[in-house]
C-alpha cells in the first residue's frame, strides 16, 4: 500500500488508485482516512488522501491564494485519476465540498458511498446513488469490505 497526501505527486504506478473523499472538516470530523489507511495497509493500492498534515487555515479560500489553489488542483486531479471514491459523509459535518466532489463524479462509476444515518442531507445523498446505481454502504467497515474484495483481499 502506498499513501499518497496532497499535494505531493503521485507515483506512476500501475496499481489500482482510490480516493479518499469526504468530510475532513479539522476538529469536527474523525480522522476516518487514517482508519482506511491501516485497514488497507496489506493491498497492494495507492491510496490518494487530500488529507494533509501541514494544513493552513488561515489559507484564504480564493482561486489567487498558490496555497489553497494547489490543494484544489491536486483533489481534481486525484479525483480523476483514481479507479474509486470512497466518499465518506461523517454525520457531525456538513462536508459541501464533498457533496460537490460526489456530484461530480456521480456518473462516473468510481463513487462507493458512506453515509451514515444523521447525516444532514442523508436523503439527498440516498436518492442520488439510488438514481445513478452506484452503491452505498452504512459504515467504514462495510466500504472497506467491499474494497478489500475489489482488490481481490
Amino acid at each position: 500500500m502506498i499513501e499518497v497526501q496532497a499535494p505531493n505527486p503521485m507515483p506512476m504506478l500501475k496499481i489500482p488508485k482510490i480516493f479518499l473523499g469526504g468530510s475532513i472538516e479539522m476538529g469536527v470530523a474523525e480522522e476516518w482516512q487514517k482508519r482506511v489507511v491501516a485497514e488497507l495497509s496489506d493491498c497492494e493500492v495507492m491510496l490518494l488522501n487530500p488529507r494533509r498534515a501541514d494544513w493552513d487555515s488561515s489559507w484564504v479560500q480564493s482561486k489567487d491564494d498558490p496555497n489553497f489553489r494547489a490543494q484544489v488542483e491536486w483533489e481534481l486531479g486525484a479525483l480523476s485519476q483514481s479507479d474509486h471514491i470512497i466518499m465518506y459523509l461523517d454525520p457531525n459535518t456538513k462536508s459541501p465540498i464533498s457533496l460537490l466532489e460526489m456530484g461530480l463524479h456521480a456518473q462516473s462509476g468510481k463513487l462507493l458511498v458512506v453515509c451514515p444515518e444523521g447525516f444532514w442531507r442523508k436523503g439527498n445523498v440516498d436518492i442520488v446513488c439510488e438514481k445513478y446505481g452506484f452503491p452505498q454502504f452504512a459504515s467504514l467497515d462495510a466500504v472497506i469490505a467491499r474494497v478489500r474484495i475489489l482488490l481481490g483481499k
